[in-house]
């Protein structure tokens, strides 16, 4: 799919919504999607809003993320894990069998693509459970040359601004969640961080692609040593105070770090962390790309 294609792609999504190894995306176990309006007010005077040309530079930032851009990688199995990733988010697709501690996020993905009523493969509706036909990364790789790999790696190529719209939903009904789990004494400071984060592409583009990278960090399941490793941990992490941006990079960069080193598995730490580091670094603001200067309201 050209850029320019995304980018209508995107455009599209944006209007209607209003108001390979590299990513180890791993989406909380909290609720996706909560219906509209739920707990509004903790986070009433935070809007995440963003204009179709800074969604679209979202959208390819974190394909660029998580899949270094290559079509070949909208479907994929990292040798580290029990389970395929798809999608420019790299949504989790769990096999029959497998329950590990993340969020079999591509079912949320298809149903949502289903409400909007896009053309979805065929053999992909009829799956009766919705799991990942393949037991294993071998029997994956042994099939990654079949037309149904194909169609399902071109329908996931034609749907990118969904797959963008999908992922700014969701970081978008994540904040109340998130500000209600902060301690009592610190929701007035993580409520001021996310405030001063929304009001610029870079801001949303940080809290959009860490809630896809690394989840809320709201299920307890999701801990080392009892430590989390997701939004709200990296929130806080940060003081209140100007410069929002660079230091939820570097509160991030010192979460993920932490994270890597009470991880039993070394790929964490020997692999893994390098690249989550060499990502925090994207989470600047856009430069030279025109339209894409504010926040609409």
């Amino acid at each position: 799919m050209t850029v320019q294609a995304f980018g209508l792609a995107l455009v599209a999504s944006t209007l209607l919504l209003s108001g390979c190894d590299s990513g180890n995306s791993e989406q909380s176990n909290e609720e996706s999607l909560p219906a509209a309006g739920a707990k509004k007010e903790l986070a009433s005077d935070i809007s995440l809003a963003l204009e179709p040309a800074q969604l679209d530079w979202v959208g390819q930032k974190i394909f660029q993320n998580e899949c270094a851009g290559q079509y070949q990688c909208l479907v994929h199995w990292n040798e580290a894990e029990a389970f395929p990733s798809l999608g420019i988010g790299h949504f989790i697709w769990y096999p029959k069998g497998v329950n590990e501690r993340f969020v079999e996020s591509f079912p949320a993905l298809v149903e949502y693509m289903e409400q909007r009523q896009l053309s979805i493969p065929e053999w992909l509706r009829e799956l009766e459970p919705f799991d990942a036909p393949w037991p294993d990364r071998e029997t994956f790789l042994a099939v990654a040359d079949s037309p149904e790999m194909a169609e399902l790696r071109e329908f996931l190529a034609g749907t990118q601004g969904i797959q963008a719209e999908f992922i700014f939903r969701r970081a978008k009904s994540s904040l109340a969640k998130i500000i209600k789990a902060a301690p009592e004494a610190r929701r007035p400071d993580v409520q001021k961080i996310l405030q001063a984060l929304s009001q610029t592409p870079g801001g949303v583009y940080a809290v959009m692609d860490y809630v896809n990278f690394k989840g809320e960090g709201l299920s307890p399941d999701e801990r080392y040593n009892g430590e989390g490793w997701g939004l709200l941990q990296v929130l806080l992490a940060m003081p209140p105070g100007e410069g929002a941006l660079a230091q939820f990079r570097e509160a991030a960069a010192a979460v993920l770090t932490r994270r890597a080193q009470n991880a039993d598995n070394p790929v964490e730490r020997e692999r893994w962390l390098a690249g989550w580091l060499k990502r925090l670094e994207t989470y600047k603001e856009p430069v030279n790309m025109g339209s894409v200067t504010g926040v609409s309201s």
